[in-house]
């Protein structure tokens, strides 16, 4: 799962030490109802019930509402456990609280999810310490995985801190409706070939779509999502071969610049923040404001939950432009925590081959392990809210041409700088893009060390 939404800094001015504990303090409030250091959870060898708290972000469909009901299945299996999940929208708002935790070293959750943008920090000589080692407690079996899934939560010293949930090959989700107003072809097929091999070809059929746009839409959500995207499907993004920081000079990241800047100012965006605490965005996907959003995996499930139930059989699914890797993400467990063995055995459970095809046929969560990214209960499936939409087959396909770029322990700041602090600042107050790439070069120079 992969969210791209974070906290902005305050205006132009860099944030003083003050305040961003202020904002950190005022996130960690964000998950109060998750800490194991702040409830004991029960004691089930004293006859009592273990409570174990699953602190997420964005839309993992484990859930018993909208998800696969893996808590009530495990709940049943083992009926000395009962399972709490503290869910949070903005992914940068849950890293900053969980950072903010560890460094406590209490009020976190039994299990934690990380994002692949903050793996390499959370395998980093700081916090590396702070985690079990999942390849030695629990049982997960660590062969199952995609190879390249385990070397991104694997430490310096061999310890395996992350157990992969799922990866994120890209595609483009659009509204067949709005496209048909639009005088665009709706056949999944036909809209792939419209920007087949170039994300200038992207643009330009926005372009075409925006000469006959139902009144009020645009033909994309967000200028940061698309920069998100295109960074995701180039081979070089935020980091070099060695794992350095080296955004400025990236051929991926000025690429996915140019493109989003060149997004914003065509009036092809319906200038949106993804995952928006307001809801602004969410809500645009039940009225219809825009006609595609950059579509990882994961995102079928947000659309499925957001568009809701007005809109089902309205949205397909067509082959991106160029072929990437958006997101993906860990279960962890932090040894602060009070039921580490339990916490484990559920993490292991929860990322098995078995409990990811159940949450890929609820919420289209690509699995990052082996047997089941090509088993027919994935290459085969078909989500309902996508009608006859191959769901399967068109993210397999996908996934098979994922390279995974080198990452640093910076990349996901970094990310949130240029997406909610550049690009952000360019599609909704017109400022100038060479300002705006200044102003997230001094934030990078402020807020990270080096």
């Amino acid at each position: 799962m992969r969210t791209t939404s974070s906290r902005r800094a305050p205006g132009r001015a860099r944030p003083t030490a003050l305040a961003v504990l202020a904002t950190l303090t005022a996130g960690a409030l964000l998950l109060t109802g998750c800490g194991s250091g702040d409830d004991d959870g029960g004691d089930a060898a004293g006859g009592g019930t273990i409570t174990l708290r699953v602190g997420t972000f964005g839309s993992f469909g484990y859930d018993d509402k909208t998800g696969a009901k893996l808590y009530a299945e495990y709940e049943k299996s083992h009926p000395g456990i009962k399972i709490v999940e503290s869910n949070v929208a903005d992914g940068q708002k849950y890293w900053d609280t969980l950072k903010l935790r560890l460094s406590r070293g209490s009020g976190l959750a039994d299990i934690q999810a990380i994002e692949v943008g903050y793996i390499a920090e959370a395998t980093g000589p700081s916090m590396a310490g702070k985690w079990v080692d999942l390849g030695t407690t629990g049982g997960a079996d660590l062969g199952a995985f995609l190879d390249w899934k385990v070397k991104q939560a694997t430490t310096g010293d061999g310890k395996v801190i992350g157990l992969g949930t799922d990866i994120g090959p890209m595609a483009i989700c659009y509204n067949k409706e709005l496209f048909a107003k639009a005088k665009l072809p709706t056949d999944r097929t036909e809209v792939g070939r419209l920007w087949a091999g170039d994300w200038a070809k992207f643009l330009e059929t926005g372009r075409t779509y925006q000469k006959n746009a139902p009144k009020g839409t645009f033909f994309h959500d967000s200028a940061s999502g698309l920069f998100n995207a295109v960074v995701n499907s180039e081979p070089e993004q935020y980091a070099n071969a060695k794992g350095e920081l080296a955004w400025e000079t990236s051929p991926g990241v000025k690429k996915a610049w140019d493109t989003a800047v060149a997004a914003a100012q065509s009036g092809i965006t319906a200038k949106l923040r993804q995952f928006d605490e307001k809801g602004t965005w969410n809500a645009a996907f039940k009225n219809s404001k825009f006609a595609t959003v950059a579509c990882p995996s994961w995102m079928t499930g947000i659309i499925k939950d957001q568009a809701g139930a007005a809109n089902r059989g309205k949205w397909d699914i067509a082959a991106p432009p160029v072929a990437g890797n958006w997101g993906g993400s860990f279960l962890a467990v932090p040894k602060a925590g009070k039921h580490v063995k339990e916490a484990a055995e559920l993490a292991a459970w929860l990322t098995a081959p078995a409990q990811h095809a159940k949450v890929f046929a609820v919420n289209g969560n690509i699995p990052s392990t082996k047997q089941t990214l090509t088993s027919p209960a994935v290459t085969g499936a078909k989500l309902p809210y996508f009608g006859d939409t191959p769901v399967g087959e068109i993210y397999a396909a996908a996934a098979a041409h994922i390279r995974p770029a080198p990452i640093s322990r910076w990349d996901g700041q970094v990310k949130t700088f240029l997406t909610d602090n550049g690009i952000l600042d360019i599609e909704q107050r017109g400022t100038d893009p060479a300002k705006a790439w200044e102003n997230v070069k001094s934030l990078v120079d402020d807020k990270i060390d080096q």
